[in-house]
């Protein structure tokens, strides 16, 4: 007789986008439980309470669309909500998140869209192959192929954040400095500071008179 599966804790799916853009800053949030608005925090807060608030459903050009749509997944241990869902005619199942920013391509923002795509799959029973990034400041969409790299990538990331929760690991700061300057945590995270007590770790294990 198999013994039982042991029951895995739903990940929200918005950390995903919070350890693609940068592992620390995801353990800090959900290891520590520490959290810091910016402007660019609050201004991604106020789009997602615009789309919000939108009617919960309407009619677009043939499709019905959905706001603030809950989702999960079982297989993956994945819970959160679709900013839109459009609902084509065809069958179509078309998932749309929202951005403040302007439109360029973030990773992190294509692994929360594709792990949005797969708990829709998972729930309804149909195949998404692509997804879009609707960016408020451009205004505009940018189309997102949900592919087996992207899903593979989302499956990988999981497990890791899944190590990282249950070893209560808090990574040392991302290496890409840009993101540093735009994070609401830079304050908390001291990636300098953090960096400089690594280095002179570092020194003085290899030269004990440091």
């Amino acid at each position: 007789m198999d013994a039982p599966k042991a029951e895995v804790e739903p990940i929200n799916i918005s950390a995903l986008n919070q350890y693609a853009y940068c592992p620390r800053r995801f353990a800090l949030i959900y290891v520590e439980s520490q959290f810091q608005d910016n402007l660019h925090t609050q201004r991604g807060n106020a789009e997602h309470a615009r789309v919000d608030q939108v009617a919960h459903t309407t009619s677009r050009s043939g499709a019905r669309v959905e706001y603030a749509l809950p989702v999960w997944s079982e297989r993956l241990g994945l819970i959160g909500k679709c900013d839109v869902v459009e609902f084509w005619q065809d069958g179509t199942v078309y998932p749309v998140e929202y951005k403040h920013g302007p439109r360029r391509a973030w990773i992190n923002d294509d692994l929360q869209l594709a792990a949005q795509a797969m708990c829709l799959e998972e729930m309804l029973g149909v195949h998404i192959n692509t997804s879009a990034i609707f960016h408020a400041s451009s205004k505009r969409r940018r189309e997102v192929a949900i592919d087996a790299p992207l899903r593979q990538m989302v499956e990988s990331t999981l497990e890791e954040m899944r190590r990282c929760m249950q070893a209560r690991l808090i990574p040392p700061p991302t290496t890409e400095s840009q993101r540093c300057k735009e994070c609401s945590l830079r304050d908390i995270c001291q990636p300098q500071a953090t960096y400089a007590g690594l280095l002179s770790a570092r020194a003085a294990l290899f030269d004990p008179d440091v």
